[in-house]
């Protein structure tokens, strides 16, 4: 598979990853390397990669616990003081070896310390592979708002070796299914269809999709990098779905709900919200809430909750002058962003969901 270049980043895969990655350390004569990982990746990803790692560097492993819940300002503090008490410099190299957590939480500490370090995106989960890592998107939540502490600041390279993921659960690879379908939603209604039926997927199918996956949000980012058009329509599913996930974040008595299990949530609603106020038919809702349902059992959303999952809206970085803005579908493949909604609409849509 060719490299996928965007304005200041190479994505390299399977093959190619390990041969790109010594080339640079070898050109770029880093003064130090720190690699990031997660107590999973640690345990089950990094004797992987270090094996591919051709000559001997001055490499420092930073490890963090797993889960959203670590992706705060209190652990990137954590972090800096670890980078400084071992002598981090401005030449220094920031590897990022784990999911969606981990390359959003250590490209944003890369990219603030000492004004910004280079960094590079190794990921290791489905989500991180064709959604976080990249296009450039860096940052940390606060408290339980997805994602608002951070910048846009694209990495050196990223790779996307597929050998890690028969280190995943189940539940973690359904996980980055959730934004495949996404972009087949917003983008590619060829794609789209391709996707509609993951039971007959085989590895080479999988290792063509997710190739196909990154070219689509790729050609998105590049052409509108900082998120003032284009870049939006990757929002689709997501202005619900991030209420909700974060509605679960801050109350542990409800069922863990992973980030593409409430993005998928999230298509839902807006695919019903799109059929309402766009060009989204009968037929081709059924088809998204099936294709969905078939990956991501329904989540049963108590009626009492709906008002504070409603309130978390106002905190959707899309939002301006305090106006909610979604991402909606004209019809499959065709999106359209900036659409204001009702609050009565939302409801009926949770009340479609509900009778799913």
């Amino acid at each position: 598979m060719k490299p996928i270049v965007s304005k200041d980043s190479i994505v390299y895969f399977n093959s190619s990853c390990y041969t790109a990655l010594n080339a640079y350390l070898e050109k770029a004569n880093h003064s130090k390397i720190f690699i990031l990982v997660d107590s999973n990746t640690y345990e089950h990803c990094y004797a992987h990669f270090i094996s591919n790692i051709e000559k001997e560097y001055d490499i420092e492993v930073i490890e963090i616990e797993p889960g959203e819940i670590n992706k705060n300002i209190e652990t990137c503090s954590s972090i800096w003081s670890v980078l400084s008490e071992y002598g981090a410099d401005r030449k220094s190299l920031m590897i990022n070896l784990g999911g969606g957590v981990v390359t959003d939480l250590g490209g944003f500490i890369a990219c603030t310390y000492k004004r910004g370090i280079n960094y590079i995106n190794i990921p290791t989960s489905l989500l991180a592979m064709v959604d976080a890592s990249v296009g450039g998107k860096t940052g940390v939540d606060l408290g339980n708002l997805k994602n608002m502490i951070g910048v846009i600041s694209e990495s050196e390279m990223v790779l996307v070796d597929t050998q890690y993921l028969g280190t995943l659960p189940t539940n973690q690879m359904c996980s980055g299914f959730a934004e495949m379908l996404k972009h087949g939603l917003i983008q590619d209604k060829d794609y789209w269809s391709k996707m509609a039926d993951l039971s007959k997927l085989t590895i080479e199918d999988l290792d063509q999709l997710i190739y196909d996956s990154v070219i689509i949000k790729n050609k998105i980012v590049t052409e509108d990098p900082t998120e003032q058009n284009i870049r939006k329509y990757l929002n689709f599913g997501h202005t619900l779905g991030h209420a909700i996930e974060s509605f679960y974040l801050t109350h542990p008595e409800k069922p863990e709900l992973l980030h593409g299990e409430a993005i998928a949530i999230g298509m839902i609603l807006e695919g019903f919200i799109s059929k309402e106020l766009l060009s989204v038919t009968d037929k081709e809702l059924k088809q998204i809430s099936d294709v969905i349902l078939a990956t991501f059992p329904k989540v049963s959303i108590d009626p009492n909750d709906r008002k504070e999952i409603m309130e978390l809206l106002i905190h959707d970085k899309k939002n301006e002058k305090g106006t909610i803005y979604f991402v909606l579908l004209n019809t499959v493949g065709d999106a359209k962003y900036n659409c204001t909604v009702s609050d009565e609409l939302i409801i009926k849509s949770f009340e479609y969901y509900e009778s799913l």
